[in-house]
């Protein structure tokens, strides 16, 4: 594998994205495709051989999704963790091991009591000190806290414990451990987007010698880059799209947003399957923002009640008159719904 390239946009916050890279001049797309398809079979042959040890099960379905790639194993993650929710898990007081069960487990939408942490507490209802030097159960509790419900204040309390010794720790510890406690102390992992999360914790999952799979990592990565030249060739299109309207020359007011719609878009789905569905939010995403520039920073009210008239009655042709910048405004909206309408019509709905 190289190392890493820059995608620079300034557009996203006037930043370089890192984002991992392949070989791609020595192997094509059709063999990073093929290889990748290999990878996705040996990994779920993986998942089944440890389906009798639910914290390999755990840590492996853990690191897939933190990785990007468990959209390709929904179908066993699925299962797997229908199990572990039926089963209590034969913990036998680790924290990471309970912390993390709860952590997946909600994050499918399973209700587990957080009751599940009282073992872990003292006579006076703190949590025990015992549990002050153990990092990777701390780091644990520390991610599954956030997924507390309103009023579950052994929740918020596991943060506060958490975070404590977490930072008094962290200088302490060795570079793999401490670079995954800075990272989640920056951010937990369960708030983050999940692209760039996968891209950060490629590199974490890559230095770390006891968690690592090699076949996974090798996934990880192959599968990265199939998703980033997708979502490369998305944005260029939608960027073509966007010039072919004539808005930045006609509506000069309007902020040049479009890889900005479509990176809150990404933020929301990334997987391959979702592409037109992406394609089309980051279109109306875009509209929107054109909308909002035109009634906050170009229309007064006298010319924006006849505009929101037009696009409250649905009438194209009622636009006439409103003046070039509104019409064009109308005729891009129009024209992308319509757009829309008809890429959806063979398939009978109107729905991406």
């Amino acid at each position: 594998m190289d190392s890493i390239v820059s995608l620079n946009n300034s557009s996203i916050a006037n930043k370089d994205l890192e984002v991992v890279d392949v070989d791609r001049h020595s192997k094509s797309e059709t063999w990073i495709k093929q290889r990748v398809d290999e990878l996705i079979k040996e990994v779920k042959v993986m998942l089944h051989n440890i389906a009798a040890d639910p914290l390999s099960q755990l840590d492996m379905i853990d690191s897939l999704q933190r990785l990007g790639v468990a959209y390709h194993f929904e179908e066993e993650i699925t299962e797997s963790l229908s199990k572990l929710n039926e089963n209590t898990l034969s913990d036998h007081g680790d924290l990471n091991a309970t912390a993390l069960r709860f952590r997946l487990l909600r994050q499918h939408r399973y209700y587990v009591s957080c009751d599940v942490f009282n073992k872990f507490r003292d006579e006076k209802g703190s949590f025990k000190s015992s549990l002050q030097s153990d990092v990777k159960g701390l780091l644990s509790l520390y991610e599954a806290a956030y997924l507390a419900l309103p009023g579950e204040d052994l929740l918020d309390e596991a943060i506060i414990f958490t975070t404590t010794h977490l930072k008094s720790l962290v200088d302490r510890l060795e570079k793999p451990l401490a670079k995954k406690v800075l990272h989640a102390l920056e951010v937990p992992s369960h708030r983050r987007m999940k692209r760039l999360e996968a891209r950060l914790y490629i590199s974490l999952y890559e230095d770390d010698d006891e968690l690592r799979n090699d076949v996974i990592l090798e996934l990880a990565k192959l599968d990265f880059h199939l998703l980033q030249s997708l979502h490369r060739e998305e944005v260029k299109n939608l960027s073509l799209w966007y010039h072919d309207l004539g808005v930045k020359t006609k509506l000069t007011y309007a902020r040049d947003r479009m890889v900005e719609c479509y990176f809150w878009v990404l933020g929301v789905y990334y997987e391959p399957y979702y592409s037109r569905a992406r394609m089309m939010m980051a279109k109306f995403t875009k509209l929107f923002s054109l909308i909002d520039d035109t009634y906050d920073s170009y229309g007064t009210l006298e010319e924006l009640q006849p505009l929101t008239d037009v696009i409250q009655r649905w009438d194209e042709k009622a636009a006439a008159g409103l003046g070039e910048c509104y019409e064009l405004l109308i005729r891009v909206l129009f024209g992308t719904v319509k757009e829309s309408e008809k890429e959806l019509a063979p398939e009978g709905n109107h729905t991406a």
